[in-house]
């Protein structure tokens, strides 16, 4: 309602007059009905397109993150298109499904991912399917809480509601249409990584010498390797550096079978660092809206791309919306709204055999990066520095990554009609 200043005198008489243009403590609600958040009977939290986009992220969870109170958001790992969950007030399930309803332009839409990544065979982590949902498409995001929010959904609403609201046509661009174009461009690097011991090469024991094989890292220091007749394969000693000018280094069979020069000098490499490299983000949005005679539309294309900082993996999502509001006279309203995207996302194999937990496995004294993965001109044959059980991550990366790819299109219309109370 409008503010209004009365003066006092012994019988005061006042009118209310409401007012919609003050939208500061107005609450998107079911089928997005508009609520003054004073009348409603359960609590919620909402942020603007303006908060949601500040950092220029590239999915839903990102962009609300550390924004909300009471709403706990983990994701998976850093990857591109990597699953989250998103918690409200806390877990309610046993079975583990605490997730809230989506709904979007007053239509419920599903967001849990199409798989279960604990019975996937390759352990890749799945993508929830809230990924599909552009941030920049979105001018408000309301969370709806409490017990009483569920009664506008059913039970499907119990874990919680996130209420979306996309970009519709301005109203202050009459007869004048207004396009919009952003690009958001971004960069990631590992911040830290866990402490590796750095000291002692593969082996059981070091008075068992050096062994290629070991699954373990108690070996001779590596800084003493070159006196070991083990190191490289040279188990009977038939390499040797009679000219002197191989002093400290041993024959490698692995390098010369990959083609490169089979002396090597022990050393410590950063396995891990030379693995890990830099991820790129790029978003880009296309929007054009206006408000012409009574009709309302937006219409908007988007893209983002992302490299992951493992090799191979990243995300690449292509999606388009329309949305158009029609007020044929004072009684009568009707619209529709649609959202399409096709989301690709290369994801690295999980689990006990899980990518990384082979490069943080691979001893320091071996050239990781340097020694080819596979023979020359035969890729199905890897060089493996441990026994069968650890594959090569160079290879995995190349020939073992998994693809998802998913096409997906939702949307709503509507017809409204508002009596006319005057009569």
């Amino acid at each position: 309602m409008q503010t209004q200043d009365v003066a006092i005198r012994p019988n005061v008489r006042v009118i209310l007059k409401s007012d919609a243009e003050q939208l500061d403590e107005v609450v998107v609600t079911a089928m997005g009905i508009k609520r003054d958040r004073k009348a409603l009977g359960y609590a919620a939290q909402d942020l603007n397109s303006e908060q949601l986009n500040k950092a220029g992220t590239t999915s839903l969870a990102s962009a609300i993150q550390g924004k909300l109170t009471g709403v706990d958001i983990r994701q998976s790992s850093g990857a591109p298109g990597a699953s989250s969950q998103i918690v409200i007030r806390g877990a309610r399930s046993f079975d583990g499904n605490n997730q809230p309803l989506y709904v979007i332009d007053g239509m419920p839409v599903n967001a849990t991912a199409d798989f279960d990544t604990g019975k996937s065979v390759t352990g890749a982590n799945y993508a929830d399917r809230s990924i599909d949902i552009n941030p920049e498409d979105i001018e408000s995001v309301n969370i709806l809480k409490g017990q009483a929010a569920s009664a506008l959904y059913g039970i499907r609403a119990s874990n919680g509601v996130i209420v979306i609201t996309t970009k519709r046509g301005s109203k202050n661009n009459m007869n004048k249409p207004s396009v919009t174009i952003s690009t958001n461009l971004s960069a990631q690097r590992v911040s830290r990584k866990f402490e590796r011991q750095n000291i002692y090469s593969q082996g059981n024991s070091i008075a068992a010498g050096y062994d290629p094989s070991s699954s373990m890292t108690w070996g001779p220091k590596i800084s003493e390797l070159a006196n070991d007749p083990k190191y490289g394969g040279n188990m009977n000693n038939q390499y040797t550096a009679a000219d002197g000018m191989r002093e400290g280094q041993y024959y490698n069979p692995k390098r010369a079978q990959a083609g490169l020069d089979g002396w090597t000098t022990p050393q410590i490499y950063d396995n891990v660092g030379d693995f890990l490299g830099t991820g790129f983000t790029e978003n880009t949005n296309v929007n054009l809206s206006q408000s012409i005679n009574g009709i309302n539309y937006s219409f908007g294309v988007n893209n983002s791309h992302q490299n992951g900082i493992i090799p191979s993996t990243g995300m690449d999502r292509w999606g388009a919306r329309g949305l158009v509001d029609w007020k044929i006279n004072p009684q009568w309203n009707t619209g529709f709204s649609m959202n399409y995207s096709s989301t690709k996302i290369t994801s690295a194999p999980g689990a006990n055999d899980g990518i990384m937990n082979v490069v943080y496995s691979a001893p320091a004294e071996y050239d990781l990066k340097g020694i080819p993965n596979h023979e020359p001109g035969n890729p199905t044959n890897q060089i493996l520095f441990r026994s069968t059980s650890f594959t090569n991550p160079y290879w995995w990366a190349e020939h073992n990554e998994y693809l998802q790819h998913t096409n997906r299109a939702f949307g709503n219309t509507y017809l409204e009609y508002q009596p006319d109370l005057g009569l």
